[in-house]
């Protein structure tokens, strides 16, 4: 990952735990996204169920024309924070939450016929409405996240698609990827073509959902453009929408702790100050190996600890690591890649402090734009 030389010295002068979120790669990421829409005549959207940095928000405003929501308190934010488009999803919507998600969303997705029907009439009054559907097909890393699994409760299977009513249906939303490459959303499109294409020559817009991997440096994005021009120029009555999760967020910032104790029980085991279980939750349950800036896997340098959480689950391991020299009470740990995925998962479990947020920006400034005490523990009990 390259960050900022400034990150270094900044280290040292703020409260940990702390994630920091570089403006200058969060906006590279942007241009990048941008690029394919130009080229292609897409529009992307941002997934707040990715990457939900208010401090930042405005920036990505800047490059995007809105953002999807799974429900109202996110439809809310994007409101507050974004004020352009809102496509809101859920599984299910609650009664007494519809009238201000309608609302607020200038696009609203269904997961079921039985949703539609029973909210259809409200719905039609403020939104564009669309149903979600499954394509049944998915390279899905983990069944815990594969939307496509079997016995999925995520949109509707071409069984149970019911033609006759789709009256007042403006698009088809389907979502079957995760941090995955052109190849798969091939795969994916494909099914989707042949089980629902049939419908879309009737629809004004479809959503080819999150999961594309776009600012990973091997995604093949000159092959995304040539798909998605391909697949407008075949459908010109539609516009499409990409909302990208983790490729918002990926690689622009770090979570930054301090080892608070070194104990030894077999071997030596540092503990920190944040926690794989309340603050980066994806490392236990991907489960994956996050990212340590200056250290390897076991037996790569001489020294080996345990980084641990500072909460009373054991489990709370964020993994093995070496490094080139022993570690002291006080040293700063840095966790690479910690801004997607992350901020919108964080808990108070064990009443530990939810890690500040913080932005470097182009200028070479660091601001903690929001920090964190008792009283987000505090509201939660």
């Amino acid at each position: 990952m390259q960050t900022s030389p400034l990150l270094e010295n900044i280290l040292n002068d703020g409260a940990t735990p702390c994630y920091i979120c570089e403006e200058a790669l969060l906006e590279k990421n942007l241009q990048l996204l941008e690029h394919i829409q130009q080229k292609s005549g897409v529009k992307i959207l941002l997934a707040l169920k990715g990457f939900a940095f208010t401090p930042l928000m405005n920036l990505v405003g800047k490059y995007l024309v809105g953002c999807t929501a799974s429900g109202l308190h996110e439809a809310k934010l994007a409101k507050e924070f974004m004020g352009k488009q809102i496509h809101t999803y859920s599984p299910a919507f609650k009664d007494d939450e519809i009238d201000e998600v309608l609302d607020l969303s200038d696009y609203i997705v269904f997961n079921s016929f039985t949703q539609w029907k029973k909210f259809k009439q409200k719905a039609l009054k403020h939104s564009s409405c669309g149903l979600r559907v499954n394509p049944e097909t998915s390279a899905s890393p983990v069944d815990l996240y594969n939307p496509c699994a079997p016995f999925s409760r995520l949109g509707i299977v071409e069984k149970n698609f019911l033609h006759h009513e789709l009256d007042g249906i403006e698009g088809l939303h389907f979502h079957a990827l995760c941090e995955q490459n052109l190849d798969a959303l091939k795969d994916v499109l494909k099914s989707f073509e042949e089980k629902f294409g049939k419908y879309l020559k009737q629809m004004k817009w479809v959503n080819f959902g999150g999961g594309h991997h776009i600012t990973r440096e091997d995604y093949d994005v000159l092959g995304l453009i040539e798909l998605l021009s391909d697949f407008k120029s075949r459908y010109k009555n539609l516009t499409v929408f990409l909302e990208p999760g983790e490729a918002i967020g990926w690689q622009t910032g770090t979570l930054v702790s301090t080892v608070l104790d070194i104990v030894d029980n077999g071997m030596q085991i540092a503990i920190l100050d944040t926690s794989a279980e309340a603050h980066m939750p994806d490392t236990l349950a991907m489960p994956y190996r996050a990212e340590v800036r200056n250290a390897g896997k076991s037996g790569e340098k001489p020294y080996l600890y345990r980084l641990t959480g500072n909460t009373c689950l054991a489990g709370d391991i964020m993994g093995d690591y070496s490094f080139s020299k022993p570690l002291k009470v006080g040293d700063k740990i840095i966790f690479e890649d910690m801004i997607h995925y992350t901020i919108v998962k964080n808990t108070t479990f064990n009443g530990i402090k939810l890690p500040n947020l913080g932005v470097l920006q182009k200028d070479g400034r660091f601001i903690v734009a929001r920090e964190f005490g008792y009283e987000e523990y505090r509201r939660r009990n």
